[in-house]
Order: C-alpha cells, then sequence, then structure tokens
C-alpha cells in the first residue's frame, strides 16, 4: 500500500505548518474521529477484536517495512548524537515487532469493558438505576522516542470504543508512520473505520498546541514522554489530561532482604533497560543490611554509574550524588544510591523524592513489606520483585498507553478499563417527581 499524503509530509524532515493549518487540521482529524467512534460504538465486541486481529496480522505482514522504516530513524538519531538509552527506546528489530503484533492480538482477547454494568440499584418510587462502561470518545495521545506506542495506544483504543488521534515524535516519524499504515489496513480489512486510528500529519510542534487547544473536538489527552512534554501539556492544554509523570523509582532493600534476591532485583531494576519509565533511578540500602558494597559493586560490574551519599562513599568508590542526583530520572546507566536509617529512613526518602510512579522494597520481613505497601503513595508498590513490571502487558493488561500518576479517573498502566467512563441509565415504568 502507497504511504497517504499525509504519512509522506511526516517523513519529510523539514515539515513546517502554520498554527492556523495546524488548528484546521485537527479540527479535520477531530470531526472524522467523531464520525468513527460512533461507528465504533455501535460494533460488538466480536467485529471491533476482529478489527485488531487483523491489525496484528498486518503489523507481522509489514515487519521489513516497518523495519527498513526504523533504520532510517535510527540512521538520523544517531547522526543527532541522541543517546544510549533513547536509541534503544527508538530500536525496532523483528523480536521487538513480533511482540508489538502480539500485544495487540492479546488486546483483542481481554474482556471487553464498553457496556459492563458497574452496579444497580432500585430507588423507593421502583426506578431502576445502572452505571455502565462507555467510551470516552476522542483520545489524543502525544508521545515522544518508543514507535510501539503507536500499536499499543491505537489497539487499546479501538477495544475500548474510542478514536484515536496520534502525534508520535519527530525522531521517530518513519517508524510510526509505517506501524500506522499497517494498523490502519488491518481495520480497512475488517470493516472498520479507518479514521478510528488516525496520525497527525505534520511533525511541527503547532499541531501539539492545536490539540491541546481543541476543547469539545478532542475529549482526552494523554501525554508519554519526558519532562518537557508533559509540564507542557499540563500548562497549555483546554482538554482534559491524564498525564504520565517522569519514572523517579526507588527500590529499598531492608535489612531482612535476602542477599542474592536483593542483588537480581536491584541489577534488573537498573540495567534490564535503562530507558523504560519502570527503570529504577535511586537504591535505597538499609543501614543494617549487612552487604551493600555488594549490591553497590552489582550494579558497577553490571556497567552502571553510581552517585552515593557520602554513607555509601564511605564503603564504595563511587561519584558523589549531588542534591539534584535524587530528584533526576536518568534514563540512562546511572543510580544514584543511599544509605538510609530503616524502613523509616526509605519512607521519608521516597516520600520526599519519588514521582508517584513505582517503588518497590525487598525483604523477607513481612511486617516492614505491609508497612510499605501500605504507606508508600504511588502507583504502582512492588514486592520483592523488579520495578521494570511497571507495564500493562506485564500487569495482564495487554498494553498501556502509558502509567497514570495521578489519583483521579485511573492510575497505574492506563490501558482499557481506564479509557472508558460511565453513565447513568434509568429505567422507569413512569414515575414522575413531586
Amino acid at each position: 500500500m502507497a504511504l497517504h499524503a499525509s504519512e509522506r509530509l511526516m517523513l519529510d524532515p523539514q515539515d513546517r505548518t502554520a498554527p492556523e493549518d495546524c488548528t484546521a487540521m485537527i479540527a479535520g482529524m477531530a470531526a472524522d474521529a467523531r464520525a468513527a467512534a460512533l461507528q465504533l460504538a455501535r460494533l460488538s465486541t466480536e467485529q471491533r477484536r476482529a478489527g485488531l486481529c487483523h491489525a496484528a496480522q498486518a503489523l507481522r505482514t509489514a515487519g521489513p517495512a516497518i523495519l527498513a522504516a526504523n533504520a532510517e530513524d535510527m540512521a538520523r538519531a544517531e547522526a543527532a548524537g541522541l543517546s544510549g538509552a533513547l536509541l534503544d527506546r527508538l530500536r525496532l528489530d523483528e523480536a521487538r515487532i513480533a511482540v508489538m503484533a502480539a500485544g495487540v492480538a492479546m488486546v483483542a482477547t481481554l474482556p471487553d469493558p464498553v457496556g459492563q454494568v458497574i452496579d444497580t440499584a432500585e430507588r423507593p418510587n421502583g426506578l431502576q438505576l445502572s452505571r455502565v462502561r462507555v467510551p470516552i470518545g476522542v483520545i489524543g495521545i502525544i508521545y515522544e522516542s518508543r514507535p510501539n506506542v503507536t500499536a499499543d495506544a491505537a489497539a487499546l483504543c479501538v477495544m475500548a470504543g474510542n478514536a484515536a488521534i496520534l502525534r508520535g515524535g519527530s525522531e521517530a516519524r518513519a517508524s510510526n508512520a509505517a506501524i500506522h499504515q499497517a494498523f490502519r489496513a488491518g481495520l480497512a480489512a475488517a470493516g472498520l473505520p479507518e479514521a478510528a486510528v488516525q496520525q497527525v500529519a505534520t511533525t511541527d510542534r503547532a499541531a501539539v498546541g492545536a490539540m491541546l487547544a481543541a476543547q469539545g473536538a478532542i475529549d482526552l489527552v494523554v501525554p508519554r514522554g519526558g519532562k518537557g512534554l508533559v509540564a507542557r501539556v499540563q500548562a497549555e492544554a483546554r482538554v482534559p489530561v491524564l498525564a504520565h509523570l517522569d519514572g523517579i523509582n526507588h527500590v529499598f532493600v531492608h535489612a531482612s532482604a535476602d542477599r542474592d534476591m536483593a542483588r537480581a532485583i536491584v541489577v534488573n531494576a537498573k540495567m534490564r533497560r535503562t530507558g523504560v519509565c519502570g527503570a529504577m533511578e535511586t537504591l535505597l540500602i538499609d543501614a543494617a543490611f549487612p552487604h551493600p558494597a555488594q549490591l553497590v559493586q552489582a550494579l558497577t560490574n553490571a556497567g552502571c554509574t553510581v552517585r552515593g551519599d557520602a554513607r555509601v562513599g564511605a564503603i564504595s568508590a563511587v561519584a558523589s550524588a549531588k542534591p539534584d542526583d535524587w530528584d533526576t530520572e536518568y534514563l540512562d546507566a546511572i543510580c544514584s544510591v543511599a544509605i538510609v536509617d530503616g524502613l523509616d529512613g526509605a519512607l521519608a526518602h521516597i516520600a520526599r523524592h519519588s514521582s508517584g510512579h513505582t517503588d518497590a522494597i525487598v525483604a523477607e520481613d513481612n511486617g516492614a513489606a505491609d508497612r510499605f505497601l501500605a504507606e508508600v503513595d504511588s502507583a504502582i508498590v512492588l514486592w520483592n520483585a523488579s520495578t521494570q513490571f511497571a507495564d500493562g502487558g506485564e500487569f495482564g493488561l495487554g498494553a498501556e498507553i502509558g502509567i497514570a500518576t495521578g489519583r483521579l479517573h485511573a492510575r497505574g498502566p492506563v490501558a482499557l478499563e481506564a479509557l472508558t467512563t460511565y453513565k447513568w441509565i434509568g429505567r422507569g415504568t413512569g414515575q414522575v417527581r413531586g
């Protein structure tokens, strides 16, 4: 299938679009998306499932084209000097495309939240009330670096009955276009409206502003990216925002922790993939843990640069941590390490510095673990497990649009249920209010 004009435009690195043109473009896309969302709302669960199964197969078939597009992005990114962690986020290979397609197919198998009855009640006058899950409508997703988000977001939105307007980062423009092209072809093959998943046709940032100002046309915006992107979205949005903040994630190794388990979890949490939002950025070690130097050494042996506080510096030859290290999402093979005075010290540090994303404790003491799980106010709190499990797929949700760190509407991995709202339905027999 030939690239549409919008996709050719996305591949143009010199693209500059006037703000007024962006506004008109987003308005047109939103109108098409609204019409597609109404069509999706009339489709059965099985029809939406079929659309995603076709999309998954289309992604597999388009694997060579997607890899070729990704090679273009990688060449540009390397020439621009992107960090190793950002290059890892951007890179696709056959295995990652297979995982991407499998994620879309898995979303198709998940329970459909649309139409789910949350609860029911009967009023004294006989009026029957129920709360029923319904799609949100038109969802705008603004994201950076990771091309797999194109498929994940599209699959989740469609399965939950929503139309999606995707605006990916310029560094992944060729990859995103190829993935979107395949996904759209899959929807069309199953008879679903192609406008259910649209990709913004310009890499100019004015398009982001137009999306954020599209009050009444776009129902929800989900930003997925770094601090700068999220800060801009929150500052400018006239549309409701489901925020995904940075992942300043902690692992606390309690005095009771098993040494080998602690070492394995710490290394995996930091080094499995340093560029993901679930990566550990700060290691906290209980002053009573008998093997602190071994944990630091395990990180350095794995290729991690350690920045420690004075107590860590007294046991290991590491760089000294600066005050802003405790509030930094490195997304790289760098980790800040502190020795704290027991559980109270760890809880106090996390309360001051955590971004509310994911925090973990390694402990054999059940009481300490239970207190940590109860008192750490983060979207995801783990016991004896790596923070790298902070992922919708690992939670059995098929995929995710991001990890919501706020307290309203959704928290943690944003998947199908989080992409619905509800309405009240009342069934009467002629009741009137006196």
